[in-house]
C-alpha cells in the first residue's frame, strides 16, 4: 500500500507501479510454512516504527500507510517483494551513519508495496588489522561473509537486497552470496532470481597533520639531514605532502622508527607523534578512506558492473532521502524481470569491469575478488580470464588519483556533486571516445544500458575546465595502466600493480636483475627496513661474495669491477645500490591463504615505498596480498603458494631474479650460468640442495598456523589465481565465460 503525496518526492511509487508488485514464482515459504508467516511480521513492524520515530518529523518517508501485523502477513502471503537490506557492523569507520540509511531504504520499500528487512554482518577493517594476527581474518572474512549473507538471504527466503556496501572484503563478499543464492535458486527451478541495488557508503574526508605535529615532524628530517641521513630527511617531507590517513601514518610509523634506530629521537617521541598523528586522521562521520585502495576499488566494480544508481555513487556523507527512495524505486522497476537478475548482470558486464578495473588504476586485491565473484556466480573465471580480457582489450590509464595534490577519492566525490562529472558513466564515455571496446548494450541497475546511460556524454564525458584538478581526465594519462599478470621459470602466477609504477619505475625495473633477501614473515623485513645498518645487512646477505656482486652490476648494466669491489667497500655498495645497479628482491614467503590466511603485506610496501635508496632498487615479492594503495615495485598474490610447494619456498638468499616487465615474467636464474655472465632461468624444484631448506621452512609454516583459530584456517579453498574460493565454489563454476578478440584501441 502506497501513501498519498508530492508526484515528484519521495512516497511517490516508481513509473508503472501504480498497482504493487508480486513476486512471479511458484514457491512462496511464507504462504507455505506457517512458521515464518508467524515469526518474521514482527521484525517489520519494529523496523518501520523506529523508521517513523527516527526520521525528520514531516519527511515523506514517514508517511506509512497501514503498518499493522496483518498487513505483513498479507503482504507475505502475497508475495510481495521481500527487500532484506544489508549493512555493515558500527565498529567500522565505513558504517557509522548505516542506521538512518537503512531507516530510509526501509520506509521506501513499504511505500512501495514490499516488506523491508535489515540486517547486518561484521565488516573487518582492514586498516586495523594490519601488522597484526588480523590480517590472517582479513579474507578469510570475505568467504564467511559470503556464507553468512547467503544463509540469511536464503534461510529466510528474501528476493532481493539493498546494500549498503562498506570497503575492504564485504562488498565482493556480499555479491558473491547473492549470486550463489540465484544459482541455487535456479537448480531448484520454483523460484525467481535476485534483484539487487548496492549503495557505495560515503567517502571518508581525510585528515589534516596538526600544526605542532608537522613542525616536530620536520625537526626530525632537520635532524635527519644534519647527521648525514639525508634520504630519511627527504622520505619524511615527502610524506607530509599526503592527504593524512592511515596509510600515510603507517608510512610515518616505518619512518620514525628509523629516526629512532638512527637515534635521532627517542621511542617515546616516537609514541607522541603518532598518537597526534592517529587523533587527527578521520571524519567522525567515518566512511571509506579516500585513496584508490580496496574500498574505492570495490566502490568501482560495483559501479561498472552495473549495480549502483548513479544517484548514490559518490557520496560524502549520509545520501538525501530522494536518493534513497530512487534507489529502492528502481529496485522495484526491476522485479519480475529476469535480465536484471545478479547474475544476469555479472555475466554482461564483467569483461567491462576488467577494463575499468585498469583504466582506474584499482586495487591488486581486486585480482583476488573478481574472480571470487564470478566463480560463485558459476562461471569459470580465473587469473587467466582477467589476462585474456586485459590482453585483447588494452585500456589506458585516465585516472589521475593522487594523495599529494588534491586529487582523492573524496575530491573525485565533490567534483561529481559539482556536476564535475558522473563518475561510472564518465568513465565509460571516457573509454568509449578513446575507442575502447565495451559492451555498451550490457543492463544496470537503472534499467537502461550503458549506451543510453552515456549517450548525453559522447562529447562532453567530463568538465575539462577543472584542468589538473580533474580526478578523471577525457585524455589518457598514459597508455599502459592497471594491474599486469606474470609468470615466472618457479610459479605459475603473480601480478604487479603498474599503476603504482611511474613510467620511469617501469623502465627502471624492466630487465632488471634483483638479488634474493628470503623472509618467513613481514616484520622481519619491516625491521630489516627500518635498520640503522640495512646497508651493512644487505651487503652481508648470504651468498653475496665478490663474483655474484660483480655479475649482478654488470648484468644491470654497470661495470663487474665495481660490483666486486663493493664486497670489500660498504660506501661502494651504498652508492651502487642508490644507483639501482644492485637491486633486491625482498622475498616474503609463506604468506599465502592456506599457509597465514593471505595477510596483506602493506607495511612492508609502504616501507619501501617510503625509503628513498629502496625504493629506487628494489622490490617486494610474496605469495601473501597487496593493498588497493600500495606503490612501487610489489609483486604477490603467487601461484603455487610455499605452504603447497611453490618456488617461492624455495629460494634462498643471494639468488639472483630477473624481472622481464615487457614479457610479463620473473625467473630465477641459474647460480653458476649467472655468475657466468649467462641468464638462464632455472626452476628451483630441480635443485636437490634446496630440499632440505624447504623442508624446515614447511614445518615453520605448519607450526605458525597454529596462532590462527581453527574456525578461521583457511583449509578447503582454492589458490590465488581462482580467487581463494571454498573447494565447493570452485568445483561448481563450470560455466565458461566469453573472452573477446584481441582488438586495437
Amino acid at each position: 500500500m502506497v501513501d498519498e503525496a508530492s508526484p515528484t518526492g519521495p512516497g511517490t511509487p516508481p513509473p508503472g507501479h501504480n498497482t504493487p508488485i508480486v513476486i512471479d514464482e511458484a514457491h512462496n515459504p511464507y504462504r507455505d510454512c506457517i512458521q515464518g508467516l508467524a515469526n518474521e511480521p514482527i521484525t517489520v513492524v519494529r523496523l518501520l516504527r523506529d523508521a517513523v520515530e527516527a526520521l525528520p518529523p514531516g519527511s515523506p518517508l514517514t508517511r506509512l500507510e497501514t503498518v499493522t501485523l496483518p498487513e505483513v502477513v498479507s503482504r507475505l502471503v502475497a508475495n510481495r517483494p521481500r527487500v532484506a537490506i544489508i549493512a555493515g557492523s558500527p565498529d567500522h569507520p565505513a558504517h557509522l551513519l548505516d542506521r538512518a540509511h537503512a531507516l530510509m531504504a526501509a520506509a521506501r520499500v513499504w511505500q512501495n508495496g514490499g516488506v523491508p528487512f535489515h540486517f547486518s554482518v561484521p565488516v573487518i577493517c582492514d586498516g586495523t588489522a594490519q601488522s597484526n594476527i588480523g590480517q590472517s581474518y582479513s579474507l578469510a572474512s570475505r568467504n564467511h561473509t559470503s556464507a553468512a549473507v547467503n544463509i540469511n538471504f536464503e534461510g529466510h527466503s528474501y528476493h532481493a537486497a539493498y546494500v549498503l556496501a562498506g570497503c575492504d572484503k564485504s562488498p565482493s563478499a556480499i555479491i558473491a552470496a547473492l549470486a550463489a543464492a540465484e544459482v541455487a535458486r535456479r537448480a531448484r527451478g520454483n523460484q525467481a532470481p535476485v534483484w539487487a541495488v548496492f549503495a557505495p557508503e560515503h567517502v571518508l574526508r581525510g585528515g589534516t597533520v596538526p600544526e605542532g605535529t608537522r613542525r616536530a615532524l620536520l625537526d626530525v628530517a632537520e635532524a635527519a639531514d644534519a647527521a648525514g641521513h639525508h634520504d630519511l630527511g627527504a622520505d619524511l617531507r615527502e610524506t607530509l605532502r599526503y592527504i593524512l590517513q592511515c596509510s600515510s601514518d603507517e608510512a610515518f610509523a616505518g619512518q620514525l622508527e628509523r629516526a629512532v634506530n638512527l637515534d635521532l629521537i627517542k621511542p617515546v617521541a616516537k609514541r607522541r607523534l603518532l598518537d597526534q598523528l592517529a587523533a587527527a586522521t578521520c571524519h567522525e562521520d567515518g566512511g571509506i578512506c579516500a585513496f584508490n585502495g580496496t574500498g574505492n576499488s570495490s566502490r568501482t566494480m560495483m559501479a561498472a558492473l552495473g549495480l549502483t544508481p548513479p544517484e548514490l555513487e559518490l557520496l560524502t556523507g549520509l545520501p538525501p532521502q530522494e536518493g534513497v527512495a530512487k534507489g529502492i524505486d528502481g529496485l522495484f522497476a526491476l522485479f519480475n524481470k529476469p535480465e536484471y537478475s545478479v547474475v544476469s548482470l555479472l555475466a554482461a558486464n564483467f569483461a567491462n569491469v576488467v577494463r575499468m578495473h585498469g583504466a582506474t588504476g584499482s586495487s591488486s586485491n581486486m585480482l583476488l575478488h573478481l574472480p571470487s565473484i564470478m566463480r560463485h556466480a558459476g562461471f569459470d573465471v580465473t587469473i587467466d580470464t582477467y589476462r585474456a580480457i586485459r590482453d585483447a582489450t588494452p585500456v589506458p590509464e585516465v585516472f589521475a588519483h593522487s594523495l599529494t595534490e588534491g586529487r582523492d577519492t573524496f575530491a573525485l566525490a565533490r567534483q561529481f556533486a559539482q556536476g564535475a562529472n558522473r563518475g561510472m558513466e564518465s568513465l565509460y564515455a571516457v573509454l568509449a571516445r578513446l575507442g575502447v571496446p565495451l559492451d555498451l548494450d550490457a543492463p544496470t541497475v537503472t534499467g537502461g544500458t550503458w549506451a543510453a546511460r552515456i549517450a548525453d556524454l559522447r562529447d562532453h564525458p567530463v568538465d575539462e575546465s577543472l584542468g589538473e584538478s580533474a580526478v578523471i581526465r577525457a585524455r589518457p594519462i598514459r597508455t599502459r595502466s592497471g594491474v599486469e599478470v606474470l609468470d615466472g621459470s618457479f610459479f605459475e602466477s603473480c601480478v604487479v600493480k603498474i599503476s603504482g609504477l611511474s613510467d620511469d619505475q617501469i623502465a627502471h625495473f624492466d630487465g632488471r636483475v634483483l638479488l634474493v633477501r628470503h623472509y618467513e614473515n613481514e616484520h622481519a623485513c619491516s625491521a630489516d627496513f627500518a635498520a640503522a645498518d640495512l646497508m651493512e645487512r644487505l651487503r652481508r646477505t648470504e651468498s653475496l661474495d665478490a663474483a655474484l656482486l660483480g655479475a649482478a652490476v654488470a648484468a644491470n648494466g654497470g661495470a663487474a669491477a665495481q660490483g666486486r669491489q663493493a664486497a670489500e667497500d660498504p660506501a661502494l655498495f651504498g652508492d651502487l645500490v642508490g644507483q639501482g645497479l644492485l637491486a633486491f628482491a625482498f622475498v616474503i614467503a609463506g604468506q599465502g591463504p592456506l599457509a597465514y590466511g593471505m595477510p596483506e603485506m602493506f607495511a612492508p610496501s609502504q616501507n619501501l615505498r617510503h625509503h628513498r635508496l629502496l625504493e629506487a632498487s628494489s622490490i617486494l615479492v610474496t605469495d601473501g596480498r597487496y593493498s588497493g594503495v600500495t606503490k612501487g615495485p610489489c609483486l604477490g598474490h603467487m601461484v603455487p603458494e610455499a605452504y603447497q610447494g611453490g618456488g617461492i619456498g624455495y629460494l634462498r638468499d643471494g639468488d639472483a631474479l630477473r624481472l622481464d616487465l615487457s614479457a610479463g615474467r620473473l625467473d630465477l636464474l641459474a647460480p653458476a650460468a649467472f655468475r657466468a655472465g649467462r641468464l638462464e632461468p632455472m626452476d628451483p624444484h630441480t635443485d636437490a640442495g634446496r630440499t632440505a631448506l624447504f623442508t624446515e621452512r614447511w614445518d615453520r609454516m605448519e607450526a605458525r598456523r597454529l596462532e590462527i583459530a581453527a574456525c578461521n584456517v583457511m583449509d578447503g579453498v582454492s589458490d590465488a589465481s581462482r580467487g581463494v574460493v571454498p573447494m565447493a565454489v570452485d568445483r561448481r563454476a563450470k560455466r565458461p565465460y566469453p573472452v573477446p578478440k584481441a582488438t586495437k584501441t
